[in-house]
């Protein structure tokens, strides 16, 4: 008799379980929509009037289409529709936050640093003319200040800027004061009918003429290399820490297809018009309507993997950088180049008054905006009252070197140096972290939505015990198999932040970090000394080399001799 009531307990309890499996978390009272109204309320799906009392058939669904009476209508179909794609948008944004906030803060951490250091050095450059140039530091402030906002465009990645243009341009600039203060500072006290007369057309000669007669000899190809090389890195870095927070945004932005939109509802709530608000989605079934979902995102995974691995290996360079490609020596060199380049100048103060006079000849002869006649005048006065001032300022000023830094400024740059290594160290951990993001979202997205101990699920058609369609890859091609969603295409937005992505990253994708930078085909980051026409060392000065125009080189080599000969005796 023990036996017979053990046997009918246990029938009892296979009873209360099958009951319990079949009919999951249905609402107690078949009858109600009670629980499915509790459910769309607290959700904030839409209105509350919408969810019927009892269930009801209404022919008019097509989402969640099923044989007999149940708790949902077309509106609420609607309702749904909506509250899914933007419960599964909030959610993507969600994950997203920490990526997005990582690259965010980085690039700011960056560019602060960028700036604190080209304003360093900045005004490093500008106590030269200070202490050295005297003469020059008024008018040479705001070319050094424009030279540096160059510079940090540059590290900062903007495609417009060029090292090589800003360099020349400076020195186009610096070239007229350096002529007027330093090699022969009596032309500003000329009377107003000799060369201060026509000393507009004099600095546009000499801005002009710079590279031919390279008076600074090939300090400013060497600033250009120097700069290109170690601020290649950092502008890369830049460029792309823009390109992968443009890419986390787009991912944001793009819109969830009507199709995916179905799938959502038919995943999250049809089980809610059968009153089983509570059941959750099998995972097969998840990741396939996810997959579906997110396969403009998921075609992202490849050439975002490559964005991390480059990120990686810039901050890695910066953090290990050492005196050959070091960001801070090469911007404080800056100083030094500039120094030399000027010392340059006055070493060869002679060749250089005497090479501008037969580049103004050029330049007058060429000028169309003036007379024959005018022309005429203004080259006698220019060229007799420039060699009269050359002949006088024959003593050349002997400046020595101006390479040592003070203890302070040198502490500061440390300083600033071991705030841009430790940066780089902490970004080429965190980036790591999310080299799979992309491949992995659909993946997150799911285990949100399931429980560990589940022994049923909602198939998107009715309770199981396990999912029996086929689980397809994340890929555009494997979609084509996907039993919930049909995929077409990708949204045009993650095509377009594709597009950019494998653009960018496979011209930077053979980058060597050590050494030299192409960050794209427009620019050549491993820099020349011969950047400047003229400037190279392997120019004799007495060879007149750098004078303008081969036409004129017989005569040029002449007059050189024949000043020489004057200073001689």
């Amino acid at each position: 008799m023990f036996r017979a009531v053990l046997q009918n307990v246990d029938l009892c309890w296979l009873i209360f379980l099958y009951l319990a499996i079949t009919l999951g978390c249905r609402s107690a009272d078949a009858d109600s929509c009670h629980e499915v109204k509790t459910a769309y309320m607290m959700r904030q799906i839409g209105q509350v009037e919408l969810v019927p009392d009892s269930p009801q058939t209404d022919d008019s669904l097509k989402v969640c289409v099923h044989s007999g009476p149940g708790c949902c209508t077309s509106k609420m179909e609607e309702s749904y529709m909506a509250a899914v794609r933007s419960e599964t948008q909030q959610k993507i944004r969600s994950y997203s936050f920490e990526l997005k906030y990582l690259i965010a803060g980085q690039s700011k951490a960056y560019q602060d640093t960028f700036e604190s250091l080209v304003s360093f050095t900045s005004n490093l450059t500008s106590t030269l003319f200070d202490s050295a140039y005297s003469s020059l530091a008024s008018e040479c402030r705001p070319h050094v200040l424009h030279l540096f906002n160059d510079i940090n465009r540059h590290l900062l990645g903007d495609p417009h800027s060029s090292l090589e243009h800003a360099v020349g341009s400076f020195f186009n600039e610096l070239f007229p004061l350096v002529y007027r203060r330093l090699l022969n500072p009596g032309i500003g006290h000329m009377s107003s009918r000799s060369f201060s007369s026509s000393s507009s057309s004099h600095e546009d000669c000499l801005r002009m003429t710079r590279q031919d007669v390279s008076p600074f000899g090939p300090h400013p190809g060497l600033l250009v290399s120097g700069l290109s090389r170690a601020l290649g890195v950092g502008r890369t870095l830049s460029r792309l820490l823009r390109l992968a927070g443009d890419v986390v945004d787009a991912t944001e932005k793009a819109a969830l297809s009507r199709a995916c939109g179905r799938g959502l509802v038919r995943m999250q709530y049809c089980s809610h018009c059968r009153g089983l608000t509570l059941i959750k989605p099998c995972t097969g079934l998840c990741l396939n309507v996810m997959r579906g979902c997110l396969v403009g995102i998921s075609e992202l995974a490849a050439p975002w993997g490559s964005l991390v691995v480059l990120l990686q290996r810039l901050a890695a360079t910066l953090a290990t950088s050492n005196n050959h490609n070091s960001m801070e020596l090469a911007l404080l060199a800056v100083r030094n180049h500039v120094n030399d380049a000027i010392l340059h100048a006055q070493l060869h103060g002679p060749r250089i008054t005497a090479t501008f006079v037969i580049g103004h000849l050029i330049f007058l002869e060429t000028t169309q905006a003036l007379t024959k006649s005018l022309a005429h005048s203004l080259l006698l006065e220019t060229c007799s009252e420039a060699l009269a001032h050359f002949i006088k300022s024959r003593d050349i000023p002997n400046v020595s070197e101006n390479r040592i830094l003070t203890i302070t400024r040198t502490l500061t740059a440390c300083d600033k140096s071991r705030s841009l290594k430790k940066l780089s160290r902490e970004f080429e951990g965190s980036i790591q972290r999310y080299e799979l993001f992309f491949s992995e979202l659909p993946e997150m997205l799911c285990e949100s939505e399931m429980e560990v101990e589940q022994h049923t699920c909602w198939s998107g058609q009715d309770v199981v015990e396990s999912y029996a369609s086929r689980v397809v890859g994340s890929a555009l091609k494997a979609q084509r198999d996907n039993p919930e969603i049909t995929v077409r295409n990708t949204d045009p937005v993650l095509r377009a932040a594709k597009q950019r992505l494998e653009q960018l990253t496979q011209v930077t994708q053979n980058l060597c970090c050590t050494t030299q930078l192409n960050s794209t085909g427009e620019e050549d980051y491993g820099g020349s000394a011969e950047a400047e026409r003229g400037s190279g060392d392997d120019c004799d000065d007495e060879d007149g080399c750098e004078a303008s125009g081969e036409a004129f080189l017989f005569f040029f080599c002449s007059f050189i001799l024949l000043i020489s000969s004057v200073f001689s005796h």
